[in-house]
């Protein structure tokens, strides 16, 4: 199962993530919990979130950049989710080696994200927050999936982005099947 963690602050204003989301939301195993239309007051259920965390092997967490990192409720739903004793420290190994996918959208182009450009930074140096996140709970931190200038890039090239997310996630599903184990058809005749 793939649990995709979305948090768009509008999302019925969203251009680039509605498309992303899109495009893998119909794809066999995945679950979608959309923070802001979940949880618009931000009462986030723990329980609920863990529960759907624990059955799932990869973990994407998909959201636009908002002021170099999260929007405010992932940042809530870090703090009430990713909890000591079940995220992280004594017994908490509820996430332990499963794969985390970060997969962002910036308002700026790839231009605004370089040290000449307008953040002076490439996007990588805004990934550590989220990376050490889950690197901190065992995870796995695949590369980032990072759509720039979700404004203004064209109709075709965005729906290019979608699809080679597509891809990703669907070349990751398919990778975990190949490691499960294969029964023995001649051990059970």
């Amino acid at each position: 199962m793939i649990a995709v963690v979305y948090a768009h602050p509008y999302p019925m204003h969203s251009r680039a993530c509605r498309v992303l989301l899109g495009a893998i939301e119909s794809l066999p195993g995945v679950s979608v919990r959309s923070l802001y239309d979940r949880y618009p007051d931000f009462d986030i259920d723990a329980a609920a979130e863990q529960a759907a965390l624990a059955e799932a092997r990869l973990v994407v967490w998909m959201h636009p950049l908002y002021w170099y990192t999260a929007p405010a409720l992932m940042k809530l739903w870090f703090e009430q989710v990713l909890v000591k004793g079940w995220a992280y420290g004594e017994d908490g190994d509820a996430l332990a080696g499963k794969d985390c996918l970060w997969v962002t959208t910036t308002g700026g182009d790839e231009i605004a994200f370089s040290p000449e450009g307008r953040h002076g930074h490439r996007i990588d140096a805004f990934a550590p927050v989220v990376e050490q996140t889950a690197r901190f709970c065992g995870m796995n931190w695949l590369e980032p999936f990072v759509v720039h200038g979700a404004h203004i890039i064209s109709d075709a090239a965005l729906h290019e982005a979608a699809e080679r997310l597509r891809q990703r996630v669907q070349q990751w599903s398919e990778g975990q099947k190949a490691l499960e184990p294969q029964m023995n058809t001649d051990e059970h005749r």
